[in-house]
């Protein structure tokens, strides 16, 4: 491989480093939402993994049965994590060159 070659695969690695950088960070401004027990709980989360909000409906407090809203935060908590992921997957994922998408490699 030529010299000039090498400098333009490097310029072009660095390139794709930028872009992939960009893409990550708008993906942690970015915010996903999800909700369970009917919307009864709603949580936000930013693309990046930081929950941004949690809305709780008077209607899921009953004082007998605390177990049940902590069951509903975790469950849409864990939803809106699994969807902030998928953002940022998306993505990514959009920024590697065809064939490396499916290559199992971990944020990607």
């Amino acid at each position: 491989m030529s010299k000039m070659d090498m400098n333009k695969l490097m310029q072009q690695a660095q390139q794709m480093q930028e872009q992939m950088q960009r893409a990550q960070e708008e993906a942690a401004t970015e915010v996903v939402e999800a909700s369970a027990g009917g919307g009864m709980v709603t949580v936000k989360a930013t693309g990046g993994g930081e929950i941004v909000g949690i809305t709780i409906d008077p209607k899921a407090i009953d004082p007998d049965d605390p177990e049940m809203l902590a069951d509903l935060v975790l469950a849409a908590v864990n939803e809106a994590l699994r969807s902030a992921s998928a953002l940022m997957e998306s993505k990514v994922s959009g920024m590697l060159p065809e064939g490396l998408g499916g290559l199992g490699l971990p944020g990607f």
